[in-house]
């Protein structure tokens, strides 16, 4: 049997010590967790805007359709499509900081890395998923301006479980 030999820089570590440091590594995988769901949502997003604007497409094509409204609505679901891939791609970036922090964190315990190293990557990373937030917000707000049920169709219509009336 080959013997294994720790490190010089793992040998002096007890299971404690040891058993502490793998903990503080591994907590940012809850903000990686939290992007992962986030992501889930925004690519569902993207998904149906694209499945959207196709189905327009295919309608600008046809004789007779109102072709004005039509580009309207693919102008709209184009500046959605943009927000969400903006979402999406600084999710993945923010993601992958975060991966390089849970390893950073890790190698710092046995290792020299620049003190300053992990603070800056968790505000790197927080700021990428401040504006993936920023970009989410912009996509859902336009998207709900663009949809609106018309009064007169939701007239004297009861008002939904749970709601709220608060005066505007």
């Amino acid at each position: 049997m080959p013997d294994f030999h720790l490190p010089p820089q793992l040998a002096g570590l007890h299971a404690p010590e040891l058993a502490q440091t793998i903990q503080l590594a591994i907590t940012p995988v809850f903000l990686l967790t939290a992007i992962g769901a986030f992501l889930s949502v925004m690519t569902t997003r993207l998904g149906r805007a694209i499945d959207r604007a196709r189905l327009l497409e295919g309608q600008l094509d046809d004789t007779g359709a109102d072709q004005p409204s039509i580009i309207a609505q693919l102008a709209v679901l184009d500046r959605r499509i943009q927000l969400a891939n903006r979402a999406v791609s600084l999710s993945v970036l923010a993601a992958f900081t975060t991966c390089v922090l849970i390893g950073a964190l890790f190698i710092a315990s046995f290792a020299k890395l620049p003190a300053q190293l992990m603070p800056l990557m968790f505000v790197v990373t927080i700021a990428l998923l401040l504006a993936a937030l920023a970009s989410f917000l912009l996509e859902v707000r336009i998207a709900t301006r663009t949809v609106r049920v018309r009064a007169e169709l939701i007239m004297g219509a009861p008002a939904p479980p749970g709601d709220l009336q608060l005066p505007l």
